[in-house]
């Protein structure tokens, strides 16, 4: 076996030429470090990001004594790895340098046999990213900089982001922020293990590839065993014999239970474990989780283009997401149970995918090992984003060998649906002004690294995985990369170029990758991070927290178009938060109804890295904005939505959308209301949707009712659909804009009631309440539905799970504590 001597845990450390010493944690990071230590204010807190950046302008010297057990030396391979390095840094032994590193990407396994002693040194310096990049910008011709990101960054191996982006501070925070440890192997190792799948008439063949070193002349033996999701085991052995280095086998799985996406099928997971063996004695294992499923990207031909869609399991289907960013600009603070969050998160709200942004770095294991338990399918960008690069020998061969690293380690997994090259290169150098005026040769370099280099050895390393070479494009070579008709699109008229959402119903999109719309966080967030006299959208605190440019004013210029002005800073980011809901909404349901021409919404984005005012859907501490709560029911598998025939007509499609393998069954009703929640007309039919059909099954036009003495002003018209009498799809439409509607404020009736494993909250009101919103100022918890409508005398019921609550409350202490407000209380 692997003799493993961990090196994690209490290391020294210092400012280099300051005698200072402190005591730092591994894995971490420097300012999880000076925070422990209490030398620095939370990072995060007002303008701290400011003073925080300036710090990365200093070296610093990580160091410790460790003992070696006198059996280490007697094993043949003696090794140092660190499995993750963050970034510049010289690595020393007993005095000796051993290696300079600057790719915060690779896994670096270093050769000490010889060079331990029985006492040991062990020395990390980490040089300033801040003052590398500067001094490569000052030497380089490249002058592009992606918005917010400081220049001079493509030029280092470090998370882009870590250097600020349009939702990002410039913080490029340093450390060992992945284990350490020594690792000794003798007679012979696993250097590689790799699994094919092939699926054919219900059948499933896997394909077992083992690659062994040698390290001495001896007969080995490998093994397998795999474990079903319900413990039958299948097993085999081969020899290997002296001089042979591979092996492989077929083995036949029977009765294969299928590994599905989140809302389509279950996700069990075969456990596959590898053994090597010499005489009776084990060498080393290789132990992984596997989902046995088919995963491609469907590009066929037809009538408008080139499609673009997932094919699981021989199935297409709509892929419904977000985009997700690291979670934290400082990696010491990151955890698995807060992943584990982040991804539940997603499948709470319907989600059958995320988008692994390049502009980050490659998760942890664990965060695939979430996504496969969940059946949340991963889009994974290579780690390039919007920038050039100059392709020298150095950075050719760190790109490769983390492409190998990192492509290794994840191929295994259920969840692993795509590589992608890079975000927005191929688009940036075809279309973006400020790449244009590069030379020929950085552009000639972005054909050899993402059209030559980076997908032939991922396909070498993982031929079973679809590769595209960036988003958006349409297959390469410059060729019109964000085309309507063919691959995948980012789209920004919406936000960017202040497009009215209702410009989505314009474009027909074959896959949208990226399109958002901002919002503030709600006000425990901005509490967070500011004081009560920083919370005016133009303070330099509340600026310093909105990385886009002028965005606070675009919220406050898109507000302006639908509400009246909110009348505080709690209202201001309640309602920003509705309009982001509305805005993507608007663009999925659209996208939705054109299902087979449009195959995927993945929008800009999931989640912060820090506390900001950000096109995130759940922000920093894991609250859920309005728009992850209109994810959950616009990324619905069976679902209504109604469209109009142009923004407020009286005239509207009801549209039935079930993305299922079942035949379903349901009502819809059509009813018009007005602000005292009396109703004036209503209207039922029975509907039937097959499997993974979209079908406008009602036309209505209100016109007449309108026209005979209501006003616009003070109707609404509600669709809802039933299944078995249980209401699973509902949604409101309004003959004119909210801030021309006739709203009165409501009075409500709350009543709470404890049953065996939730609260049951229902909530009558006298008037129509648009958006109501329930929330707590002690707790974080996400309730069953949110940011709803109330459009009858017969309210709303909604459930809360009892363990959303860290400390227990009764049913009387919960309504006691219990917030709302709606629309009609922001002015």
């Amino acid at each position: 076996m692997e003799y493993r001597l961990t090196l994690n845990g209490t290391w020294n450390w210092c400012t280099v030429n300051e005698e200072q010493i402190w005591k730092g944690q591994v894995p971490g990071s420097i300012l999880t470090d000076m925070a422990a230590n209490e030398m620095i204010e939370d990072p995060y807190w007002r303008t701290n990001e400011y003073e925080t950046k300036e710090l990365f302008r200093k070296d610093y010297r990580y160091f410790r004594s460790f003992e070696v057990p006198d059996d280490f030396f007697e094993e043949e391979e003696q090794s140092l790895v660190f499995e993750g390095l963050d970034t510049i840094a010289d690595i020393y032994l007993n005095g000796e340098l051993l290696k300079t590193v600057n790719d915060m990407h690779r896994t670096y396994r270093i050769d000490v046999k010889n060079k331990l002693n029985r006492n040991n040194e062990l020395e990390v310096i980490f040089h300033s990213p801040i003052e590398f990049i500067e001094k490569v910008q000052e030497e380089s011709d490249i002058f592009y900089a992606s918005t917010g990101c400081m220049k001079g960054n493509g030029a280092l191996r470090k998370a882009h982001y870590m250097f600020g982006w349009d939702w990002g501070p410039k913080i490029p925070d340093a450390g060992i922020f992945r284990s350490v440890y020594l690792s000794g192997y003798s007679t012979a190792k696993l250097n590689d293990v790799r699994i094919r799948q092939h699926h054919e008439n219900g059948k499933v063949r896997l394909e077992l590839d083992t690659q062994v070193k040698r390290l001495t002349d001896s007969t080995l033996c490998i093994q397998y065993e795999i474990i079903s999701p319900d413990g039958v085991k299948i097993n085999g052995k081969k020899e290997i014999l002296n001089g042979k280095q591979n092996e492989s086998f077929d083995i036949e799985i029977k009765d294969p239970e299928i590994w599905w996406p989140n809302g389509y099928g279950q996700q069990p997971l075969y456990q596959v474990k590898v053994e090597l063996e010499s005489v009776g004695r084990k060498l080393d294992t290789w132990e992984k989780f596997i989902g046995l499923r088919t995963i491609t990207v469907c590009t066929d031909k037809d009538e408008w283009g080139n499609q673009f869609a997932f094919v699981i399991n021989g199935q297409k289907i709509f892929a419904m997401g977000a985009n997700y960013i690291p979670e934290d600009n400082i990696l010491g603070r990151l955890s698995r149970e807060r992943s584990e969050k982040v991804i539940k998160d997603c499948a709470r709200a319907n989600f059958n995918c995320i988008r692994i942004w390049g502009g980050g770095y490659y998760p942890e294991d664990y965060v695939y090992d979430i996504c496969d338990r969940y059946g949340i399918l991963v889009w994974q960008d290579l780690m390039f984003a919007c920038n050039v690069y100059d392709l020298n020998d150095e950075f050719e061969e760190n790109i490769l060998a983390e492409t190998i690293d990192n492509v290794k380690r994840l191929r295994h997994h259920a969840c692993l649906a795509l590589w992608c090259g890079n975000n927005e290169m191929e688009w940036g150098w075809a279309d973006w002004a400020r790449l244009l005026g590069h030379r020929p040769k950085y552009k000639a370099d972005y054909i050899k690294i993402f059209e030559m280099l980076l997908p032939r050895i991922t396909k070498e390393i993982d031929d079973q995985t679809y590769y595209w070479l960036s988003s958006p494009s349409s297959g390469g070579s410059f060729d019109n990369p964000n085309d309507f008709n063919r691959g995948d699109n980012h789209y920004w008229e919406v936000w960017h170029s202040n497009k009215p959402f209702t410009e989505y119903r314009d474009f027909h999109f074959r896959f949208c990758s990226e399109f958002g719309f901002q919002s503030f966080p709600g006000k425990k967030t901005l509490d967070s991070f500011s004081l009560p006299e920083d919370q005016n959208i133009f303070s330099e605190v509340m600026e310093s927290h909105q990385k886009n440019g002028l965005a606070n004013t675009k919220i406050f210029s898109y507000i302006s178009g639908y509400y009246k002005y909110p009348k505080d800073m709690e209202s201001i980011a309640y309602i920003s938060q509705i309009l982001q809901l509305k805005a993507i909404q608007y663009g999925v349901e659209h996208w939705r109804r054109n299902w087979g021409r449009c195959m995927g919404a993945i929008y800009w984005q999931l989640n912060d890295c820090w506390p900001v005012a950000s096109w995130a859907s759940v922000d920093y501490y894991g609250r859920w904005k309005a728009l992850h709560y209109g994810a959950k029911r616009f990324y619905s598998r069976f679902m209504a939505t109604a469209c109009e025939k142009e923004e407020l007509s009286t005239e509207i499609d009801y549209y039935i959308h079930n993305e299922s393998f079942e035949n379903r069954k349901a009502v819809l009703q059509i009813r018009l209301f007005d602000r005292d929640l009396n109703t004036i007309f209503e209207t039922k039919k029975n509907i039937s949707a097959s499997s993974f059909e979209v079908k406008n099954e009602l036309q209505i036009d209100f016109s007449d009712y309108l026209n005979s003495g209501l006003s616009k002003k003070q109707v609404g018209a509600e669709y809802t659909l039933l299944e078995n009498g249980i209401v699973i799809s509902r949604g409101t439409n309004l003959f004119v804009k909210p801030k021309y509607f006739e709203f009165k404020v409501p009075k409500y009736q709350i009543s709470v009631t404890e049953e065996k494993e939730n609260y049951s909250i229902l909530i009558t009101s006298d008037v129509y309440a648009s958006y109501v919103e329930l929330y707590l100022e002690e707790e974080d918890v996400v309730f069953e539905d949110n940011y709803f409508d109330i459009t009858s005398k017969d309210g709303v019921l909604i459930t809360v799970n009892k363990q959303e609550f860290k400390n227990p409350v009764t049913a009387d202490e919960l309504l006691a504590k219990l917030h709302i407000r709606s629309v009609a209380e922001s002015f």
